[in-house]
């Protein structure tokens, strides 16, 4: 069983919460790939998309579903999107394709967030996966000695700027008890754009693909 047959499975199933009439919000990243080609079947019972990436917006175009500006769309009632890592409390690390900010954005507008994942992507505890956190470029060097303060190995994604003209720091060795905390630490540091932890604002619904089909976890009330 290849790991994206488990992707491609975790795909499908994400359709089920695709309502008629409604925007979606679309994530990024290669699970997430699988999705868009299967809302391609539904693009004539959906109002558009609203894309958290330059990548996933053409792929998206391509399959002639229309892209909409969030500030137009308003709330949306669901937003698709996969993760580097995932617990079972629906807590996650995104952002290894350096979308997190846009990412971040779609979710907090969306009424629910479904998170698709290979089974590999599932931890009992997140940090093995390193933890992307966007950063305005000429504050690089003050981020970088608050995260090694709080123990971690921020390392500069060579040769890359996000879809927002910023760098990502990728944080190796961070030990993560309490994500949600974590979270909120690191967006008080100035110049900090977005951290790749989505646990005040986790997952509503994780979608795992498996050898033998769909695990749905839900989140509770």
């Amino acid at each position: 069983m290849t790991q994206d047959l488990q992707k491609r499975r975790a795909a499908e199933a994400a359709l089920e919460f695709v309502l008629d009439g409604e925007v979606v919000g679309v994530g990024t990243g290669s699970t997430v790939n699988f999705f868009i080609d299967a809302l391609a079947r539904l693009s004539n019972r959906i109002a558009g998309a609203v894309s958290s990436s330059e990548a996933s917006t053409v792929r998206l175009r391509a399959h002639g579903i229309e892209v909409l500006d969030l500030n137009a769309a308003g709330q949306l009632g669901v937003y698709v999107d996969g993760a580097d890592e995932a617990t079972r409390a629906l807590e996650l690390i995104k952002g290894g394709g350096g979308a997190l900010t846009r990412e971040k954005i779609v979710a907090a507008a969306s009424r629910r967030f479904v998170c698709i994942v290979d089974q590999q992507k599932v931890v009992d505890r997140l940090g093995r996966f390193p933890l992307p956190v966007e950063v305005i470029p000429m504050a690089r060097s003050l981020v970088t000695r608050e995260l090694a303060r709080l123990g971690g190995n921020p390392v500069l994604r060579a040769g890359f700027v996000t879809d927002n003209g910023n760098q990502i720091l990728d944080v190796h060795g961070l030990d993560i008890p309490d994500p949600a905390a974590l979270e909120t630490d690191l967006n008080q540091v100035p110049g900090v754009v977005t951290v790749g932890l989505f646990a005040r604002r986790p997952a509503d619904i994780l979608l795992v693909g498996t050898a033998g089909g769909v695990v749905t976890l839900a989140r509770e009330a």
